[in-house]
């Protein structure tokens, strides 16, 4: 293999990661590996529309004055993830600002942020952050073009919802990776001809063509595990005098709200439901939903006795059943993410083992002169192993 196959493998390889890591990071809500900033709020450390490479809370460890964090932000610039960094690390939360700006986050309507909305820390070199130039502006422009198609399409064919544009731009990126990893792998290359009919044989390698076709399933499985799953949040008004609202309590007092968990799809979700913090309860922990179904469960919620409005949450994981219930509990138990690790790991090896059996292990090979004959007969010969 010469150096530049070996080259175009590896950057093959490269480009897998970022996409699938900026996929899964779109997904769960939390930068995996790479993120990028679309404000100019953190210049000159990180310009706009530049990355970063980023580390999950989980193993970044405690957050300290001066690092660069990703934080769920409640009221500045509307909420959703912000990049800014910690100035000061106070008993009840941290104090945020972007490097480019004259005031701190907490200088407007922004709370003291906490250790549950951080996310993800970006790395430091030297006290230099790891960036990765224009990263987020090729994202931005990858996102407006699918976002133009999936218009086109939604008003051509009346598609609506199916095609919204962040399950739309999805399917486009995990398209996009499957070739990507098929051309990596070098499927599709033709082989010199040999013969003096000038014949050429076009060869699709069997394993990458699985693989790649793995990597899309995987991927839309772990989007119908996450996507709707997150954390949800009560607002309880503590109030002496309630409105006539079943989340207006008196101070001390508790109230039950209904909570439903809808299954969409067509296979069985086991579906765990986690209080998050102190005064939320909910009757069924728990919960299996078969396909298309929904279940209903309780959940009781407890007013503080200081007056005001007060949140309350609650998270939501959701795992296809591909799985006894018992295992994805316990997988969970362990760490939320074992729990769809090893679920991916099960799905990814289904499809490959269909691929097989429908396939087999050798290469396809397609030639210009007879290449109806060779598909023809590899067709034949594949669905003759189910008569």
């Amino acid at each position: 293999m010469s150096l530049r196959e070996t080259g175009g493998k590896v950057a093959g390889i490269v480009l897998v990661v970022v996409v699938l890591s900026l996929v899964i990071g779109h997904l769960l809500g939390t930068p995996i590996l790479v993120g990028y900033v679309t404000s100019d709020s953190m210049e000159p450390t990180i310009d706009q529309g530049d990355g970063f490479v980023s580390i999950p809370q989980p193993l970044a460890g405690d957050v300290e004055e001066g690092d660069v964090i990703v934080y769920d932000a409640r009221e500045l610039d509307g909420g959703g993830l912000t990049t800014h960094r910690v100035v000061e690390v106070r008993e009840d939360g941290y104090v945020t600002k972007g490097d480019g700006n004259p005031f701190t986050d907490q200088d407007g309507p922004e709370p003291l942020v906490t250790d549950e909305q951080v996310r993800a820390e970006a790395l430091q070199v030297n006290d230099y952050v790891v960036t990765i130039p224009y990263l987020g502006t090729v994202v931005g422009a990858i996102g407006g073009v699918a976002g133009t198609i999936q218009s086109t399409l939604a008003s051509t064919f009346g598609l609506g919802a199916a095609t919204s544009p962040g399950g739309f731009g999805f399917l486009l990126i995990a398209a996009g990776l499957a070739l990507v990893a098929l051309a990596a792998s070098g499927g599709g290359r033709g082989v010199r001809p040999s013969s003096r009919h000038r014949d050429r044989e076009e060869v699709i390698k069997i394993w990458a063509a699985i693989g790649s076709v793995a990597v899309v399933v995987v991927l839309l499985a772990t989007a119908s595990m996450v996507l709707p799953a997150g954390v949800q949040e009560f607002g309880i008004a503590s109030d002496p005098d309630p409105a006539d609202d079943p989340l207006s309590v008196e101070p001390g007092g508790t109230t039950e709200v209904e909570y439903d968990v809808n299954n969409a799809g067509v296979v069985p979700m086991v579906t765990i439901l986690e209080p998050r913090g102190d005064g939320i309860a909910v009757a069924d922990e728990r919960v299996t939903v078969g396909g298309g179904d929904t279940r209903t469960t309780t959940t009781t919620l407890e007013a503080p006795e200081e007056r005001g409005l007060h949140f309350r949450h609650l998270a939501e994981h959701r795992y296809l059943m591909v799985l006894p219930p018992g295992v994805i509990h316990a997988l969970h138990d362990v760490h939320p993410m074992l729990a769809l690790l090893v679920i991916d790991l099960v799905i990814a090896g289904l499809v490959v083992l269909a691929g097989v059996a429908v396939l087999g292990t050798d290469d396809l090979r397609i030639r210009s002169r007879s290449s109806d004959r060779s598909v023809s007969e590899r067709f034949r010969r594949a669905v003759g192993r189910w008569l």
